[in-house]
């Protein structure tokens, strides 16, 4: 894509996946109860576990991301102080990283742990500071880049690579999905922090003003830095952590690197550990704490090889991005079908905690909710079998990749309309 197409999809996308943050943030707001308490409600109050891993185990695979990211803004910002070569690593080759990557991955991780173990509220100084210290240092950066290189960049005047509209179609589809999957995690779980805002007018502006004009305002600086990075240094850097790296002063690029660190930690404790940690503990609220929430998501970050999964943009869309918005879309529109359409916004919050409750049923479990959820899974599933490569592309027709490409929204849709449907003959919870 041109530049504009590409802000164009990014803000298509966030306008898109912030309604439905907006209106799975509604109960939070009016009940005051967590995301696995509301999916109680739609998947009964054991059922309700299935989602909430779902939603915690993709958590879990974010967390590693990030850690990966601020791992590798400490190995440079190390390289930097220490002035050596980071190109002349010796990696270890089971592992995929070098010895001093690995550390620094680990030495960032351990940091995350410290604020779990110490609680939210020893973080929450720099939630309140980073946000608008981020803005100001995306500002400074873009005034650097016109500076060096003396104007846009060629990236900017690059026009699109797609000749007619039919050829630019299938590529904006799966892009579209993927920055709609992109914040698809916190369209679920985002009555975690709504519970504590002050009032629903509050929480939908918070979230339309926060959210899409930031996102659109981060990935122009990147297009507008990378462009400028073909000028400056004759290559388009995408990275932030190799481009501060080549910065002339190293105490410059050395603060800069672990401002970027601490910027990922803000981010990955309140996106990427709240929720998981919530979802862990609903497992078994008297044996499974917060804290112990946190840690099982700490080490499954781990085991995710979080550098392999970074290592390939085109895994990072198609399998990574899209393929988990095929579990979360639907679990997102049989939220919102229960809570809007079937409930009419009406909740009975005790039975919420309740096994005896109108929300236990028989079982604990809602028919309805489940069957919808794994239904609604289904059109997608052979399109990412065919992604990873477990199924050959010829074995079945070329539709299936169209549809796994619109898997969040399929899937959605899908999962709306089957769980009202299904509600209703099963009689079940409501």
């Amino acid at each position: 894509m041109n530049w504009w197409q590409a802000l164009l999809t990014i803000l298509l996308g966030n306008v898109i996946i912030v309604v439905p943050m907006v209106l799975n943030g509604q109960p939070g707001t009016k009940y005051g109860i967590p995301f696995p308490v509301l999916l109680r409600s739609a998947f009964g109050t054991l059922g309700s576990n299935i989602p909430a891993l779902m939603r915690g185990i993709v958590a879990c695979g974010w967390f590693g991301i990030q850690t990966w990211i601020g791992g590798a803004a400490i190995y440079g910002a190390a390289s930097v102080i220490f002035g050596f070569d980071p190109d002349k690593k010796i990696i270890i080759e089971w592992l995929g990283l070098s010895a001093g990557q690995f550390l620094s991955f680990m030495l960032f991780w351990a940091l995350n742990v410290c604020f779990i173990l110490k609680g939210m509220d020893s973080i929450k100084w720099l939630e309140t500071l980073s946000a608008p210290f981020l803005l100001i240092i995306g500002a400074l950066l873009m005034f650097w880049a016109w500076d060096a290189a003396n104007g846009f960049g060629p990236i900017l005047n690059q026009p699109s690579k797609f000749a007619t509209f039919g050829e630019f179609l299938p590529l904006f589809g799966a892009s579209l999905t993927a920055m709609v999957g992109f914040w698809a995690t916190m369209s679920l779980n985002i009555p975690d922090f709504s519970r504590f805002a002050k009032s629903q007018r509050a929480q939908t502006l918070g979230q339309f003003i926060g959210l899409p004009p930031t996102m659109v305002f981060y990935s122009f600086v990147g297009i507008f830095v990378t462009s400028a990075t073909v000028v400056i240094f004759g290559e388009a850097i995408w990275d932030p952590v190799v481009l501060i790296q080549k910065f002339q002063n190293p105490i410059l690029s050395a603060v800069a690197l672990v401002t970027l660190a601490v910027a990922t930690l803000s981010t990955n404790i309140a996106a990427n550990v709240v929720s998981p940690a919530n979802d862990f503990a609903n497992l078994a609220p008297r044996r499974i704490s917060f804290k112990m929430g946190g840690m099982i998501t700490a080490f499954i970050g781990i085991l995710i090889f979080p550098w392999k999964l970074m290592a390939d943009p085109q895994g990072y869309v198609f399998t990574w991005l899209i393929g988990y918005s095929a579990l979360l879309g639907p679990i997102a529109g049989i939220m919102i079908a229960d809570y809007f359409v079937l409930r009419r916004r009406i909740l009975i919050v005790e039975d919420l905690y309740r096994e005896s409750g109108v929300y236990h049923g028989k079982t604990g479990f809602n028919p309805a909710g489940l069957a919808a959820l794994f239904l609604a899974i289904l059109p997608s599933l052979p399109g990412f079998l065919i992604e990873v490569k477990w199924l050959p592309a010829t074995s079945l027709p070329g539709w299936v990749v169209t549809a796994y490409h619109s898997a969040w929204f399929i899937g959605f849709a899908v999962a709306f309309s089957l769980y009202l449907l299904l509600a209703r003959m099963f009689r079940s919870n409501y």
